[in-house]
């Protein structure tokens, strides 16, 4: 059995950063079927459903070392901030020299 242990990414449909603290652990497939009439991927192997969440990345390791689980660990993806400065957030500021209208 092998499985990557990695850092989840921010949702794309989502700005905030919310549920990207833990790191998962999560079973590669084993083996794919693709059905000759309609195309469609199917798999018997049911253990690739199945994600782990842990609070550290040595918890994970440690996980699959003791349960004898193939690991591969895949960096977290740095995210620099997005702040501008004179943003969006500046409207709102209190040391805006003149009142905000439209």
């Amino acid at each position: 059995m092998r499985a990557r242990i990695f850092k989840p990414a921010k949702p794309a449909t989502q700005s905030g950063t919310g549920k990207t603290d833990e790191w998962e652990l999560e079973w590669l497939p084993e083996d794919k079927d693709i059905d000759p009439l309609m195309g469609w991927t199917s798999s018997a192997d049911t253990q690739s459903q199945v994600r782990l969440s842990f609070a550290s990345k040595e918890e994970a390791l440690a996980y699959a070392e003791k349960h004898g689980i193939e690991v591969v660990v895949q960096p977290p993806q740095g995210r620099r901030p997005n702040i501008r400065p004179g943003g969006y957030g500046e409207n709102f500021s209190t040391a805006r020299r003149e009142p905000w209208s439209h």
